[in-house]
């Protein structure tokens, strides 16, 4: 299956689960990409202690833009 996610935020909770989905995704066999959008792009500054976007996106192997 083909999936798209479209990160539209700069909160680090929804980042991270969003990429925490997309990775589940990768290792089930899907096509996965994530788009990130607006304040989406600040991902890097988004995440903490309990939310690590980086390590999220880090593991993330499908296609990633910006």
């Amino acid at each position: 299956m083909k999936i798209l996610f479209v990160i539209s935020t700069n909160d680090g909770e929804t980042i991270y689960n969003a990429m925490r989905l997309a990775n589940v995704g990768v290792r089930k066999g899907d096509d996965v990409s994530v788009f990130m959008l607006g304040k989406g792009v600040l991902f890097e500054q988004a995440g903490d202690e309990r939310f690590n976007v980086m390590e999220q996106v880090n593991q993330f192997e499908g296609d990633f833009y910006v």
